[in-house]
Formats: C-alpha cells, structure tokens, sequence
C-alpha cells in the first residue's frame, strides 16, 4: 500500500476572510473522509489563491475522494474558479529523512 498525496488549488472569488468563514463549518466533514489521514488548508490572500494539501492512505481512497459528495460541494462553490487537482505517490524513505509527516520509517 503506498500513501498518496493529493493538491487541490483554486483562486477565490472572494476575500480570504469571506473564504475562510464559508469553509470553516465544512472542516469536520474532512474528518469523516475514509482513508484520508490529515488535510493541510492553504491560503494565499496576496494571490487570491487557496487549496489543500491531503495525504490519502491509498490510491482507492483518492479516487474515492475525488468522486465523492465533498469534492461535488468544492467543484460547485460559487467563491472559488480555476481548480486544480494534482495527484503524487509518497516516496517515503527520502521524506523520512526530511522528517515528512507521512509516517514512513528511515531505513537502518
């Protein structure tokens, strides 16, 4: 099984201040996300830009994901244009040697 990354950008339609309370109420639905570990929330208000950066235990758990009710809200959302969905491979030795929170071990 190889953990995958997942990142999603977008520019906003609105201010970062509007963006972050429409998408606040929405954090905990992420929690229920089967297969997917964390989520990190980015923002660039200088750029109008925003996106997530996910980690996904596996393959299945992405296109899942990306064919699921959340990503339908996301795609829909009327403060957001220009998405971006970019999938990687982990490769976990030499994250673990940059201390990647990825739960890969360095080999002894």
């Amino acid at each position: 099984m190889s953990t995958n990354i997942l990142q999603i950008n977008f520019k906003l339609n609105v201010s970062a201040q509007e963006y972050e309370r429409a998408v606040t109420p929405l954090a905990d639905l992420f929690n229920g996300v089967t297969g997917l570990q964390w989520k990190i929330w980015l923002l660039n208000p200088a750029e109008s830009e925003a996106g997530g950066i996910y980690l996904f235990d596996d393959t299945a758990s992405v296109d899942a994901f990306l064919a699921g009710p959340l990503v339908a809200q996301v795609k829909q959302a009327p403060f957001l244009r220009d998405l971006s969905v970019k999938r990687f491979d982990v490769m976990p030795t030499v994250t673990a040697i940059t201390k990647g929170p990825v739960g890969a071990r360095v080999p002894a």
